[in-house]
């Protein structure tokens, strides 16, 4: 006789064929309910670690982790604050920047777009721009040069590549012997850059920042300087720093002031869906419920010569305890598998569907980003595994007490 009692008998009533098909039925759907649950979970919740991790890399490799602008308009004396910045422990880089809005026409092709005034060799230290050139270089950005680096989609929509002109008009105006004209400045695309993200690869153009001075008419002032630290979650406490450290009156702010509450957002929808996702397993798990129920009344006369035998109360909740943890470990190991293979893959198997069916799920010109990410968490796992498998524990609860109160004399009476 295989010891423990009741491990023995829960595994014998799990591998026996079941004289009730109905019973049977039910066990293999709740597995089958369990395992599909743990998988969706398990794969949704990797998508959305994957969307947090592009968005967090990709919005936050192009904007600035901290900014310090002139209380007033422009930053007058950027020069002079730009080597205090740099020789900071906590900064890990600083670029001055302009910013600008300005029509670009090429053509019968007309398009809105921000133009930022960079310095070259330190742009590359800020942003991601830089090492995501299809072509051309920053280092063609010179001074006087007036040249212009575009985003792909910009420069797709204007029907340009490198070494074709655009107009850049402002919205400035300069008085002239016809009347009042707005000012009009023809640049050289000397590169473009792709960086996944429609927001700034459809809008965003770059020039040098000497150029951006000339055109704006800001004589040596800039916008302001950009900062880059080394744990940009560390950000806000490090400007607050830096502002306080700071001669005279300065703006300062950090990237969260922009896009904390959109990265809160995305990590409440995590959760609610990790809340609703296991409802589902909630609901298959609870379907074992049924299953036990079903099986007491089916066992009845097996439990009252156990219990005629001398076995106690205790030892015949184990047994249904144990039949039905069975079903939901089996559900949840198997969901787990077939997760985890989903989330590893996705990023392959979706653009497949893609190709197949010949349409995209996801499209850039909607959405921050055009491919599906996924990110796969150990943690993530653990913590669901641990959840489905406590929900097939708890449900196992009552059928357990109800076969264990199964008076003997009566359920033999009949027999």
């Amino acid at each position: 006789m295989i010891r423990p009692l009741p491990l023995f008998i829960g595994l014998r009533y799990t591998r026996a064929r079941r004289r009730n098909g109905f019973v049977s039925f039910i066990s293999a759907s709740s597995m089958l309910g369990i395992a599909i649950g743990v998988m969706a979970l398990i794969t949704v919740l990797s998508v959305m670690n994957g969307f947090e991790k592009e968005l967090r890399e990709r919005i936050l490799g192009m904007v600035a982790h901290g900014t310090v602008q002139g209380a007033e308009a422009g930053l007058e004396d950027w020069q002079s604050l730009l080597p205090a910045l740099d020789d900071r422990d906590d900064v890990a880089a600083a670029a001055p920047f302009i910013n600008g809005e300005v029509m670009l026409t090429r053509g019968g092709a007309v398009t809105g777009a921000l133009v930022r005034g960079v310095d070259p060799q330190r742009e590359a230290r800020v942003s991601r721009v830089a090492a995501n050139l299809i072509s051309g270089a920053m280092d063609n950005l010179a001074d006087g040069g007036y040249g212009v680096v575009l985003g792909s989609r910009l420069a797709a929509e204007l029907g340009v590549a490198t070494g074709d002109t655009v107009n850049l008009i402002t919205p400035q105006v300069r008085a002239s012997a016809v009347g009042i004209l707005p000012r009009l400045r023809r640049f050289e695309v000397v590169g473009v850059f792709d960086v996944d993200m429609a927001q700034y690869d459809g809008s965003l153009a770059l020039i040098h920042l000497a150029d951006a001075q000339r055109l704006f008419r800001m004589d040596e002032a800039v916008t302001g300087i950009r900062l880059a630290f080394d744990d940009l979650m560390q950000a806000p406490g490090r400007v607050r720093e830096i502002a306080r450290a700071l001669p005279g009156r300065y703006r300062v702010s950090d990237w969260t002031m922009q896009h904390q509450n959109f990265f809160r957002a995305v990590a409440m929808e995590k959760t609610v869906m990790f809340i609703i996702l296991m409802l589902i397993v909630g609901v298959a798990a609870f379907n074992i419920v049924s299953t036990l129920v079903m099986a007491v009344q089916d066992k009845q006369s097996d439990i009252a010569i156990l219990r005629t035998l001398g076995a106690r109360p205790a030892t015949v909740m184990a047994v249904f305890i144990i039949q039905g943890s069975l079903l939901g470990v089996v559900g949840t190991l198997l969901g787990t598998g077939a997760g985890v293979a989903l989330s590893l893959n996705v990023e392959s198997i979706v653009p497949a569907i893609e190709r197949l069916f010949d349409t995209q799920f996801i499209s850039g010109e909607v959405y921050f980003i055009s491919q599906l990410p996924s990110d796969l968490r150990g943690s993530d796992v653990i913590r669901i595994v641990v959840a489905a498998i406590a929900l097939s524990l708890l449900a196992t609860i009552y059928p357990a007490w109800k076969a264990a109160r199964v008076a003997p004399a009566e359920a033999l009476r009949h027999e």
